[in-house]
């Protein structure tokens, strides 16, 4: 009876949005009598809906995320773990595993299968768990067949390359993709990447060789080395699925694709550089589920915190975040907008280029094609009623000026400066050509930030500093019996550090600053000025992170500059 009135909800369902006619589900129904055909499959096979609408409000009704299937790329730690007859039978295909969180993730057809799925877990054992997608039939029978059907590991792949030869045609989006083997060891890779946490791909023409390269935790290694032949095929390849130009080879181009790797959604966005033994691709990858954090969970102290919601407590102004290249500025953005993001306000951002798409934030793209500079943004966002304005980041007096108004006009404005640390903030914005009476007033704080690698907590080993060491930390030095290094394991692939924290100097601006500021006070006097405040350097944040075992003396060196702390 139960599963009747399931049948009978997904038709009424169909109806109410318009998919299909009072008239058409009788049709079903009345079919339905006769062979006892499941109603979705029905009304599929008669024409009347097509099998990802039925998915999509199928998935609406039991509460199931819903995955196309036509952009997941296939994992083979994944496939291994389920054999494909089972599959096949039971309507099951595995298309992810994270060994950290011992989670499969499997697509279906059907979720209400209970005997199927106690059968699978009792085939992986109760340490692993499983989370389902709901997917549309045809693709999963299609996708079954394609997963199971082709060597999907990098090794393996590589080896069937030399075996054959590369038909460059068949290299296009489209048809049957998993018949080419370099469209799924580019896939393979890309996989690969995403579950070792690198957050860009290089792949690097040298004169006999192609390198390829992953950034992991901030630094740079060397994964995989292949013979120069490989190239042009990747090439191809990864221009095509990312919407370049494959005609284009001594242009830099720039590009983006969206696939399901590893069960969740990841962009990459590309760029290609021509070199002298051909163009340098770049995918910087951009995983909004591991990106995009909420500050509590970011492992800040609490003065920290405290003083970041001090911040965004404050109506109108500036706040601006400062660091390098690749010191998770941008991250650092998204997650105080995603603090203050909801239904009463009216985020919009400008950015170059949006790097994670988000709900409830109106999102645009700063492109010259457009002939729109963050300057002709700003001025244009100001006329669509906003309360948060995100500016990418200020490059220019005219940009610096517009966004200075805003904030005097009663906005929020966060955006991010080129400096070295919070107090740099203000010489930088002199130099691009902003008065100090309109900086004072109207700059919320600065944030500086550098990322540090966090030691594995499985390896790390405790070490007497030597006196030279102790002499960073000054009067504390004396009391520290033992600091931390890294060792290296399986668990962080040798490397002695897993993951990533930020360290931060918070620079709160009040009306004291605001004066020194005013009068063009040197580093010095605002330094002072700050200090008597509370105001805690990057590396004293940094030497603090040392004490409680957090990360290493030398990588907070190799992040923040310690040598001014020598007597």
């Amino acid at each position: 009876m139960a599963e009747q009135r399931k049948k009978l909800r997904l038709g009424e369902l169909l109806v109410q949005q318009g998919l299909i006619t009072t008239d058409q589900l009788s049709i079903a129904l009345a079919e339905q009598r006769n062979n006892n055909t499941p109603i979705g499959r029905l009304l599929v096979r008669l024409g009347f809906v097509t099998e990802s609408a039925i998915r999509d409000i199928m998935a609406r009704t039991i509460g199931q995320e819903a995955i196309d299937l036509g952009h997941v790329v296939a994992d083979p730690e994944a496939l291994k773990m389920v054999a494909q007859e089972f599959a096949r039978r039971n309507r099951i295909l595995p298309i992810a595993f994270d060994p950290a969180d011992k989670v499969l993730t499997i697509a279906t057809t059907e979720i209400f299968n209970v005997v199927a799925m106690d059968q699978l877990r009792a085939m992986l054992g109760p340490q692993i768990e499983i989370k389902t997608h709901l997917a549309s039939e045809a693709q999963l029978a299609e996708y079954i067949d394609q997963f199971y059907g082709y060597e999907l590991s990098v090794d393996g792949i590589l080896k069937e390359i030399e075996t054959g030869e590369i038909d460059y045609e068949s290299l296009g989006a489209g048809g049957d993709e998993y018949t080419q083997p370099m469209v799924r060891l580019v896939n393979a890779l890309l996989v690969d990447a995403v579950k070792r946490s690198a957050s860009d791909i290089h792949f690097e023409p040298e004169y006999a060789f192609l390198r390829i390269r992953y950034r992991i935790d901030g630094v740079l290694e060397t994964v995989r080395s292949l013979h120069k032949t490989y190239f042009p095929g990747i090439t191809v390849r990864v221009k095509v699925v990312s919407g370049m130009n494959i005609a284009e080879t001594r242009s830099p181009q720039d590009g983006r694709l969206s696939l399901t790797l590893n069960g969740r959604p990841i962009d990459f966005r590309v760029s290609t550089q021509p070199t002298i033994y051909g163009e340098n691709l770049v995918l910087r990858v951009l995983d909004r589920e591991k990106s995009i954090i909420s500050l509590d969970r970011m492992n800040l102290a609490k003065e920290t915190l405290a003083k970041l919601n001090l911040m965004l407590a404050r109506p109108e102004g500036i706040l601006v975040v400062t660091g390098p290249t690749g010191s998770g500025k941008t991250t650092t953005l998204y997650s105080l907008l995603a603090q203050v993001n909801d239904e009463s306000v009216n985020i919009m951002t400008l950015e170059d280029p949006v790097e994670y798409p988000l709900t409830l934030m109106r999102q645009t793209s700063v492109n010259e094609v457009a002939r729109m500079d963050f300057a002709d943004g700003i001025r244009s966002i100001m006329r669509q009623d906003p309360d948060i304005i995100l500016v990418g980041e200020v490059r220019d007096k005219e940009t610096a000026e517009m966004a200075f108004r805003a904030a005097m006009t009663g906005h929020q404005v966060f955006t991010t400066l080129h400096t070295n640390s919070a107090l740099g903030a203000f010489p930088r914005l002199l130099d691009i050509g902003i008065q100090p009476d309109i900086m004072a007033g109207n700059i919320i704080g600065v944030i500086a930030q550098r990322l540090v690698r966090v030691l594995c907590t499985q390896c790390k080993e405790a070490y007497a500093p030597p006196k030279e060491e102790r002499q960073l930390f000054g009067s504390l030095g004396q009391k520290i019996s033992y600091l931390y290094r890294p060792v290296g394991c399986r668990t962080c692939d040798n490397k002695g550090y897993k993951g990533r924290s930020a360290i931060m100097e918070l620079l709160v601006m009040d009306a004291d600053l605001d004066e020194l500021v005013a009068r063009r006070a040197t580093a010095k006097e605002l330094r002072t000025a700050a200090l008597a405040k509370g105001f805690r350097s990057l590396a004293e944040e940094g030497l603090e992170r040392v004490i409680d075992g957090t990360t290493s003396l030398a990588e907070v060196g190799r992040a923040v500059d310690l040598t001014g702390r020598f007597d």
